[in-house]
């Protein structure tokens, strides 16, 4: 669900129908545990490891993800006090019951509605809430938690409401139709003939002539009602019966087409018939029942009166459908489609983007990242296991002269030890992919094994010349800037990829076409989410990857950098509430994504050390002195190092966590079939200890994007024209749409498979969910249907998933 909260506490829920659920398409929240009997342990227990719920795979149909009804627990209901019921009540001041509302509209329990506003009143993040508060929200991951949105429309409606005070056109009535609305579009069409500068509704007319009281004796006092006597000759508009008539009939049309009970009604009627389609057509039935139930039911006047009064009714309603209701459920419906169109071509972008930020990193090598080019040449950065710039050049690959510029090549790649190559998929990345494949055929680089792979380098340019290039690399040409990005995103791609907006690195849908608001919200939701659960190493971090951590922001990321340069590294996590701007909300959110790497910790006090010209030569090095920050008491901040802090558990949990019981039933191996009796006598929730249990068994350094997918590297290179119908090959996702999947298989064009050939069959159970179906990095086995070389297009058909 996204959740948006205005400032003023004003919210509203607008959602689709989809139904939240536990984990699922993200289950790398908690990482795997390390370790068999842990799922034994686990079993029995009524605490069972997350499995994943296989669906039907309908690749047309919206995927509904659907509550967890077994396997993990339900958590324990919660509710707001009364006060706090009261007071966020009032902040709203609608109609309509937030809490009672958010369960209908999307089916959860509405104990886990209750826990997830209190959870977001408290100004908690998504990802500490999927991974820190299991229990409260049901299990469910991530992108269900932002598939509620609450967005501002009692805000609106109080700004609406003081408008028409102001003006003079608000009554009980009218305000109390107001606070009734439950959309935009329904606020919007209340408010519509009042608006400054809008041409005056037939109805307000009316109304200005004073009919108004006609129209009311009329629904209340039919017999009493005499029309003509309301006939003014020589008045515009009440010249003549006719047009006294017709004045009562606006009105009543514009009293029922604002009436709540009516305008629900024809609403959930239009709904029930499923009537979304591109052009709005709307059956002639809903016309009738609704003019039915007005007629019978809602309009049907107080007293019997005569056929003429009826007439008018009936004529009434008629208009009011005619001219009012049908255009607002036209936009309505229309706005509906749209919002699901945009939905689902965010929802695409958001699992495109997700996995791409978790390709697994290349680890331990020192990689040549390539900007291939003809007439200014291929740009070349090498780049040390840790990402630092060793060398930086411009080699003219494509000119005559080829072999003093493969030597240059040779002595760079020996001279550094550089056996992994990067060429981004750009201008000339074909001739420069041929030009490194015929020096590694040849045994040039020996004894060195070279391998290279293709890199899509959308976004290094703009990146390139962006102000934190400029920041981190002000020596460098921005061309070369670019070397070193795509050298870096195989690298570490989540490290790298969090410095581009995520709409220019190539992997989204129709994303200029949709509200960029909303597309923002999503994307910065997924790589927050991202970037906290793989955690970051608060020492070697850049500031910019700092800034998604949940919790924190540009702000308390500088803060943060500027108490390592003038402090040293950070011992441990409560050295963090030493930071300006860290006040204990903050440190709750990021504490636990927030991790000590005792190696690098040591490296870094060896580098503050020897940069202030102390001697490195002790076993024990001296930790540098913990200056007190400004407004900040380091009272009871220890400055020596935790061995949890390099974890993913939590120091509200650190007690227990420290449990000497705990401790040995872990080291052991004990199959803890008590599990749940294990956690209440810790006085915890299974749930946590569960987390406890996985820090303490995952070896020291742990990623999860360890057992994710990594970059292909390849020697040799494959064309379109070797492409032969019928053939078996392995490629890799490189972008997916509403109507397939793009998959590169190394010929230097992608092919399409399209949606038709995504069959349940095809795909592991894992991935049969509609969320869960091919994305970014994942490898396919495919058999080629087509070649049109002469289009550069390709189709596959989707063979299986490689795991």
């Amino acid at each position: 669900m996204v959740l948006l909260l205005e400032d003023s506490g004003s919210v509203f829920i607008d959602m689709g129908d989809k139904k939240p659920s536990r984990m699922q398409s993200f289950t790398v929240a908690d990482g795997p545990l390390s370790g068999g009997w842990v799922d034994e342990a686990l079993s029995g227990t009524g605490m069972a490891v997350k499995k994943e719920e296989n669906e039907d795979f309908t690749f047309d149909e919206s995927y509904v993800k659907r509550q967890k009804t077994s396997g993990a627990p339900d958590g324990q209901p919660s509710a707001l006090s009364s006060p706090a019921a009261r007071a966020l009540r009032n902040e709203l001041n609608m109609n309509w019951d937030l809490i009672e509302l958010l369960s209908t509209m999307t089916v959860v329990e509405r104990w886990v509605c209750v826990n997830i506003v209190k959870l977001l009143r408290e100004e908690n993040t998504v990802p500490f809430m999927v991974r820190y508060r299991k229990d409260m929200i049901n299990h469910m991951d991530a992108d269900a938690v932002r598939d509620v949105q609450l967005v501002h429309l009692s805000k609106k409606t109080q700004s609406v409401i003081q408008t028409l005070r102001k003006d003079g056109f608000l009554n009980a009535e009218l305000e109390n139709n107001l606070q009734s609305c439950r959309s935009l579009d329904e606020l919007d069409h209340m408010y519509s003939p009042y608006k400054k500068g809008s041409k005056l509704s037939k109805a307000r007319r009316a109304r200005d002539l004073g009919l108004e009281e006609a129209a009311v004796i009329l629904l209340n006092r039919p017999n009493d009602l005499v029309i003509q006597s309301w006939v003014k000759p020589g008045s515009e508009g009440l010249s003549s019966l006719e047009e006294v008539t017709t004045g009562v009939k606006h009105i009543l049309a514009d009293m029922i087409a604002k009436d709540p009970e009516s305008l629900t009604l024809a609403i959930y009627r239009g709904e029930s018939l499923k009537i979304l389609t591109v052009k709005v057509n709307i059956p002639d039935s809903v016309k009738s029942d609704f003019t039915r139930w007005c007629i019978n039911c809602r309009w049907r006047p107080k007293m019997l009166g005569r056929p003429s009064d009826t007439k008018i009714i009936g004529d009434a309603v008629e208009d009011a459908y005619k001219r009012l209701i049908l255009p607002l459920l036209t936009r309505s419906y229309r706005t509906k489609l749209s919002a699901t169109a945009e939905k689902e071509s965010i929802d695409m972008f958001v699992r495109n983007l997700r996995q791409r930020l978790l390709v697994s990193p290349i680890r331990g090598s020192v990689i040549m990242g390539v900007d291939p080019g003809f007439t200014h040449g291929c740009k070349i950065a090498v780049l040390s296991p840790t990402s630092h710039i060793l060398h930086t050049d411009v080699l003219y690959l494509h000119r005559p002269g080829q072999r003093t510029e493969a030597d240059r090549l040779r002595h760079l790649v020996l001279k550094y030890s550089c056996n992994k190559v990067v060429i981004g998929n750009g201008t000339a990345c074909r001739e420069t992919e041929a030009f490194f494949a015929d020096l590694i055929s040849r045994g040039l680089f020996q004894p060195l094994d070279v391998s290279y792979c293709i890199t899509n380098e959308a976004g290094s340019s703009i990146y390139s010349v962006s102000p934190e290039a400029v920041k981190e690399m002000p020596e460098l040409d921005p061309n070369l800037r670019s070397a070193v990005s795509i050298g870096r995103r195989v690298q570490d791609p989540l490290a790298e990829l969090v410095k581009i907006d995520p709409k220019h690195i190539g992997i989204g849908t129709y994303q200029h076409d949709v509200q960029p608001g909303a597309l923002k919200a999503a994307l910065d939701g997924v790589v927050q989410e991202c970037v906290s659960f793989v955690g970051v190493d608060i020492n070697i971090c850049s500031e910019t990857l700092m800034r998604h951590v949940s919790g924190l922001n540009a702000g308390r990321a500088r803060s943060i950098v500027e108490w390592r340069e003038k402090n040293g590294p950070f011992f441990n996590r409560e050295q963090l509430r030493l930071v300006k701007g860290m006040g204990p909300k903050s440190f709750q959110q990021c504490a636990g994504f927030i991790r000590i790497n005792p190696h690098n910790l040591h490296s870094r006090v060896q580098i503050c050390q020897c940069e202030s010209s102390v001697s490195c030569d002790s076993a024990a090095p001296e930790k540098p002195a913990v200056k007190k920050s400004k407004g900040k008491a380091a009272t009871n901040i220890p400055s020596t190092p935790n061995p949890l802090d390099q974890t993913s558990i939590h120091p509200e949990s650190y007690h227990v966590a420290e449990n000497e019981g705990l401790r040995r039933c872990v080291e052991t191996q004990v199959q803890a079939s008590c599990l749940e009796h294990l956690a209440r006598t810790l006085d915890t929730i299974p749930e946590t200890l569960q987390l406890i249990v996985e820090g303490l068994t995952q070896p020291p350094g742990f990623d999860i994007r360890q057992g994710f997918e990594q970059a292909d590297f390849k020697r040799g290179v494959v064309s379109m024209r070797d492409l032969q119908v019928g053939a078996v090959l392995t490629g890799r996702v490189e972008n997916t749409a509403l109507f397939g999947a793009f998959v590169d298989i190394g010929v230097g064009k992608s092919g399409l498979i399209h949606k038709s050939n995504i069959t349940a069959d095809r795909l592991p159970p894992s991935k049969r969910g509609r969320s869960l179906f091919l994305g970014p990095g994942e490898r396919v086995e495919v058999r080629v249907l087509n070649v049109d070389p002469q289009r550069g297009r390709i189709g596959l058909d989707l063979l299986r998933v490689l795991q």
